[in-house]
């Protein structure tokens, strides 16, 4: 660090003769490149320090009205980084311990000096100095990284009680970082049987990699998550635990939508066969009863027979038909609409059963135009049937209807929320494929060709539900 580096030393002292005797032991050091000013007023001092003027600084004790361990005080709390060495004309420990408490590299006594020990001064301040400069770069590295990562990111003791987390963590459980610090991550985890697990593991100071588990926030909202947990092992007995907590609730959400599409695609080629399958003895029955029909001879009884087998294969073409029609993509008109107008006409479509039901209804919309590329009529469909959906599945006199919009900054989001009996949970996987349905007279296709109308659409439709509390089903568009 000496030889070959121009070193630019600053010595604080209102004494000049201890300058001069400081500067010629510094340039008794071999090999060294050193350039040395004096400095005898404090504020100049201080304004050196602030603008990182020299490499190193030595700081007498006594500087008139102020003092050395002043100086480093002002020295510390700009963030100087620069080592700084105090001076004193006699050796006292109390200044001594000040002196390293204030920030001080070093603590040396005038009439100790010599080249030798400040030679060996410079090299360990500077040496030192650089050191605390590199730490504190990659300090600052991995707190940007901890700070910044969209992960949560957390350190606990073993039994997961968080003593540090990011903004993430915070967002993720849904409190303030510093609420965070009085609770375990046991707390969160929904499933008590992963808990159990959990804690089994961490006692044989395991860590455990990307397991999967569901984190219920302060509001309530379940989210699909999957834990990393390692122990930092050193020399105090409790270990300390760094963790992570990636947040996969949208891509678990992506693969429910893919595979509901997939099984809908599989259904469709179904209908499509079946249909045409059906419909070819269908049309021979159909011919055989109208030849029947124009038959004179006919007695009533038979004729009232014949009526029931024409009325009824009427009947199953009408549904084969509905069915194909379900499978074909539709051909959509794309135009401008407001969604808030269209969900008021959804409403008055359904105002006699809102009336009969004496359900109260709740919009809440944004100011502004929620406008998409939409085909009018298409959606106005698929609107009424779930705004229909949720009158049904309400008591008469107790329902409450809140129809909403919101956004995000790339979709606008309609909720359509009902406070009735709910779905069980196990039924909601199927709750978008044709023909099931929980209705006794249901034939299951109104909720399929909903989805089927906002896919169309490039939309995307989510549906939470609980028993005895309502159901929520959330419409999403892009902008």
């Amino acid at each position: 660090m000496l030889k070959g580096n121009q070193i630019r030393i600053a010595v604080i002292d209102d004494d000049e003769d201890d300058y001069f005797i400081i500067k010629d032991y510094i340039q008794g050091i071999e090999g060294g490149n050193f350039i040395i000013d004096w400095l005898n007023e404090y504020q100049t001092a201080i304004d050196k320090i602030r603008t990182r003027s020299y490499h190193l600084y030595f700081v007498d004790y006594r500087l008139g009205n102020e003092t050395g361990l002043e100086l480093l005080q002002e020295a510390a709390a700009m963030q100087c980084d620069q080592p700084i060495v105090l001076l004193t004309g006699k050796g006292n420990k109390a200044i001594d311990i000040k002196a390293m408490q204030s920030g001080a590299t070093d603590y040396l006594v005038k009439s100790d000096l010599n080249t030798e020990k400040l030679e060996r001064c410079i090299r360990y301040s500077l040496d030192r100095a650089e050191s605390l400069r590199e730490l504190k770069a990659r300090e600052n590295k991995y707190r940007n990284l901890f700070k910044g990562s969209r992960d949560a990111v957390f350190i606990s003791d073993k039994n997961l009680f968080f003593t540090e987390c990011n903004e993430a963590a915070s967002s993720l459980f849904g409190m303030q970082n510093g609420e965070l610090l009085h609770h375990s991550l046991f707390e969160f985890i929904k499933e008590k049987t992963r808990v159990e697990d959990l804690k089994e593991i961490l006692e044989k100071e395991e860590n455990v990699n990307d397991i999967e588990v569901e984190i219920q926030d302060q509001n309530g909202e379940v989210k699909s998550c999957l834990l990393s947990v390692s122990f930092q092992r050193d020399a105090h007995p409790h270990h300390i635990i760094n963790g992570i907590i990636h947040d996969i609730t949208s891509i678990k959400k992506a693969e429910q939508v893919n595979l509901q599409t997939q099984k809908l695609a599989a259904t469709e080629r179904l209908i499509r066969i079946l249909a045409h399958e059906i419909r070819n003895p269908l049309n021979n029955i159909t011919l055989a009863v109208d030849q029947l029909q124009v038959q004179n001879a006919v007695e009533e009884k038979e004729h009232y027979l014949i009526d029931i087998v024409q009325r009824n294969g009427v009947r199953i073409n009408k549904i084969i038909t509905e069915l194909v029609d379900l499978t074909r993509p539709l051909e959509l008109k794309l135009e401008k609409h407001a969604l808030q107008e269209i969900l008021d006409e959804c409403i008055l479509l359904a105002t006699d059963r809102i009336n009969l039901q004496h359900i109260k209804v709740k919009r809440n919309y944004p100011d502004l135009p929620s406008e998409i590329e939409a085909d009018r009529s298409k959606l106005i469909i698929a609107f009424t049937n779930l705004v229909i959906n949720a009158i049904e599945a309400m008591e008469m006199n107790k329902g409450e209807l809140s129809v909403s919009i919101s956004q995000s900054p790339n979709t606008y989001n309609v909720s359509i929320r009902d406070n009735g009996k709910g779905i069980p949970e196990e039924y909601l996987p199927k709750l978008f494929e044709p023909f099931f349905t929980s209705k006794k007279n249901g034939m299951g296709l109104g909720l399929a060709a909903c989805h089927s109308i906002i896919e169309s659409h490039k939309g995307t439709i989510q549906v939470e539900s609980k028993i005895n509390k309502g159901s929520n089903f959330v419409v999403s568009f892009k902008k």
